[in-house]
C-alpha cells in the first residue's frame, strides 16, 4: 500500500474532525510568528548598519531618523510574540479538538462486535491503537503540516525580498531553499520509513510480552518459562534501542546536510549582495538585510526535520487506523432493531456464529420476566449477547429494545465510585447516585469511605470486594434508562446471604421492566415468570409460573449454597 493512498484519506478525516478556522487559523498564525521573526532581524540589522553608517558624520547623524526604525523593531518583537502565545494557543486547541473527536470515533468503530472481539484477544493492539497510533496522526499537523507551511512561507517572503533587489537572487534563493530543505526532508522520511515502522512494531511486541509478565509472572515462574521470556523481552529492548539509533543517525545526518546547506546560501547571498554593493548598486544597510533573511529562511525547515522523521510512524498508523475512520465505519449498529409492538426481544430462526446452531423463535414481552436455564456452555450468554446487540447473528433476525446487560464478570474502571455509575448515565444528579446506590444496599459502606462518592478504586475495581463490587454493578444497572435488562449469573461467586439481599433488591428494582435471566441457580430463576430450557443453543423447553413443568424445570436446577 502506498504512503500517499493511505495517508490522504485519513488527513481528510482528520481535518473534518476540528473546525477549519482553528487548524487553519493555528497555520496561518505559526506562518506569521515566522515571517515577524524574519522581519524583526532583517529590520534589526538594516537599522544597526545604517545607524553606524550614519554615524561617521555629523550631519547625516543629525538627519537620520532612528524613531521609526526603533519602533517597527519594538512593534515586530511585540507581535511576534503576541502570534507566537495565540499560535500556540490555537494549534493545541485544533490538536485537542482532533484528539478528542479521533478517540470518540475510533471507540464507535471498535465497539461493532467484530471488532470489538478482535481487540479484546489482542489487548495489546488496542493499546497501542489507542495511544502509540493516535499520538502518531496527532503529530502530522503540529510537527508536519504547519512547520512545511511556515517553512514554505518563509522561503518565498526570503525569495520576494531579495526579488525586489535583483530578480535572479531572490530565484536562486528560493530554487535552492526549496531544493536542500523540501529535499532533505523528503529524503529523511523516505530513509526513516523502514527502522520507524520496525522500532513501532518492536514496540507494540515490548508492551505486550511486558504485560503479560506483569500479569502473569507467577505463571511463567511454574512452567518455568519466566527467564526465557525475559530474554525475550531484552531482546524486543535492544530491536526498540537499534531502530533509535538508526533514527538518530538519520537526523544527525540530515541536520549537517541542512546546516551545512544554509551556510552555502548565506555565503552565496554574500557574494551575490557584496557584488552588488561593489558596483553601487545596493547600499550596505539592504546588503545586511539580505543576509539576515537568508539566515532566517533555512531556520523554519529544522522544524519539518522531526515531523518528517516521524513519517514512517505516522504513515503505519494511518494504515492501522484508516478502516476505523472511514465514512460509515462508526456507524455499525451494536443494537438491533425495534421489534414489534408490545414486545421487548424477538430471535426469529437465528444462527449464531460462536456456537452455529439454529435457535428456536423466541419471543418476550414488554414487562416479561424470563429465565434462560442450562448447564454452563448451553448458549444462555450467547443469547443474551444477541439480544444486546454484542453478537451478530449469521443468520435470522434479532429484533429488541435498548437494552443494558450486567455481565458475569463485574467491570470497573479505575476511577472513582462516581464516575462508574455515570457510565450509565453521564447526566445522573448526585441524588440520583446516592438513591440508585440505596436501593443497591451500598450506600451505607459508601458513606463509610472517608471520600465518599470520590474515592478511587483499583484496576478491575480493586478496593471492594465481590459483594461490593456486585451491589455497584447493580446501582449502575439501575441508572441505565433502559427498559429491557439483561442478567448473566448475576449472583456467581457470591456467598448466600449476599445473593439473597441482592435478589431482593432486585426483584423489586426490576418492577414494570422487561427481566431476561442467564442462570443455572434456583435462587435466580424463581424470579421469572417463563422458563426457557437452553441445550446448545436451542430452546427444547419452556414452561410458565404455576404449572407443573415451570415447578419440574426449577426442581432440576442446582441448589443454592
Amino acid at each position: 500500500m502506498k504512503p500517499r493512498s493511505t495517508l490522504w484519506p485519513v488527513l481528510a478525516a482528520l481535518a473534518r474532525m476540528a473546525p477549519r478556522r482553528l487548524w487553519l487559523g493555528g497555520a496561518l498564525l505559526a506562518l506569521l510568528t515566522v515571517l515577524m521573526g524574519m522581519a524583526l532581524l532583517g529590520l534589526s540589522g538594516w537599522f544597526i548598519t545604517a545607524t553606524a553608517l550614519a554615524g561617521l558624520l555629523p550631519a547625516t547623524a543629525i538627519v537620520f531618523d532612528v524613531f521609526m526604525p526603533s519602533a517597527g523593531i519594538r512593534l515586530l518583537a511585540l507581535g511576534r510574540t503576541g502570534t507566537r502565545y495565540a499560535e500556540r494557543l490555537v494549534t493545541h486547541d485544533a490538536t485537542l479538538a482532533v484528539l478528542a473527536a479521533l478517540r470518540e470515533r475510533l471507540l464507535r468503530s471498535w465497539a461493532t462486535p467484530a471488532a470489538a472481539l478482535s481487540l479484546r484477544l489482542r489487548p495489546a493492539r488496542l493499546l497501542q491503537r489507542l495511544t502509540a497510533d493516535v499520538d502518531a496522526l496527532d503529530s502530522l499537523y503540529l510537527r508536519l503540516f504547519v512547520p512545511l507551511l511556515a517553512a514554505t512561507g518563509a522561503t518565498l517572503m526570503a525569495a520576494l525580498a531579495l526579488g525586489l533587489m535583483r530578480w535572479w537572487l531572490g530565484m536562486a534563493l528560493a530554487a535552492w531553499l526549496l531544493a536542500t530543505g523540501l529535499g532533505s526532508a523528503l529524503w529523511l522520511a523516505r530513509s526513516a520509513r523502514r527502522p520507524a515502522v520496525r522500532r513501532a512494531l518492536a514496540l507494540e511486541s515490548l508492551r505486550a510480552r511486558t504485560a503479560d509478565l506483569v500479569a502473569g509472572q507467577a505463571e511463567l515462574a511454574m512452567a518455568g518459562t519466566l527467564a526465557a521470556h525475559c530474554e525475550r523481552i531484552a531482546a524486543l529492548d535492544a530491536r526498540v534501542a537499534e531502530a533509535d539509533a538508526e533514527l538518530h543517525g538519520l537526523e544527525a545526518r540530515t541536520s549537517f546536510v541542512q546546516g551545512l546547506c544554509g551556510a552555502l546560501a548565506l555565503a552565496g547571498v554574500l557574494l551575490g549582495v557584496g557584488w552588488l554593493a561593489e558596483a553601487g548598486l545596493l547600499g550596505a544597510p539592504v546588503a545586511a538585510l539580505a543576509l539576515l533573511l537568508a539566515l532566517t529562511a533555512m531556520e523554519p525547515f529544522a522544524a519539518l526535520r522531526r515531523g518528517a522523521l516521524e513519517a514512517g510512524r505516522s504513515w503505519l498508523a494511518a494504515r492501522r487506523l484508516a478502516p476505523a475512520l472511514r465514512d460509515g465505519a462508526a456507524q455499525g449498529a451494536c443494537e438491533p432493531a425495534a421489534p414489534r409492538q408490545g414486545l421487548a426481544v424477538e430471535l426469529e430462526q437465528v444462527v449464531a456464529p460462536r456456537a452455529a446452531v439454529l435457535a428456536q423463535d423466541i419471543r418476550i414481552a414488554e414487562g416479561e420476566r424470563v429465565a434462560l436455564l442450562g448447564a454452563s456452555g448451553a448458549g444462555k450468554t450467547t443469547l443474551l449477547s444477541l439480544m444486546a446487540g454484542e453478537l451478530q447473528p449469521l443468520a435470522g433476525a434479532v429484533r429488541a429494545r435498548r437494552c443494558t446487560w450486567m455481565t458475569q464478570r463485574t467491570e470497573l474502571f479505575e476511577d472513582s465510585l462516581r464516575d462508574n455509575l455515570l457510565l450509565a448515565c453521564p447526566e445522573a444528579a448526585e441524588d440520583t447516585l446516592w438513591a440508585a446506590l440505596e436501593v443497591a444496599g451500598l450506600a451505607g459502606d459508601v458513606r463509610a469511605m472517608a471520600q465518599g462518592l470520590d474515592t478511587r478504586l483499583g484496576e478491575g475495581g480493586l478496593g471492594l470486594s465481590g459483594g461490593q463490587a456486585r451491589r455497584l454493578a447493580l446501582a449502575r444497572l439501575l441508572l441505565s434508562p433502559a427498559r429491557c435488562w439483561l442478567l448473566d449469573e448475576v449472583t456467581e461467586g457470591l456467598d448466600a446471604r449476599t445473593a439473597a439481599d441482592l435478589l431482593v433488591r432486585l426483584d423489586s428494582a426490576a418492577r414494570g421492566r422487561t427481566l431476561v435471566l442467564a442462570t443455572h441457580k434456583l435462587r435466580e430463576a424463581q424470579l421469572a415468570d417463563r422458563l426457557l430450557w437452553v441445550e446448545q443453543g436451542r430452546v427444547v423447553s419452556e414452561a410458565l409460573r404455576g404449572t407443573p413443568p415451570f415447578e419440574a424445570a426449577l426442581a432440576r436446577l442446582r441448589q443454592d449454597g
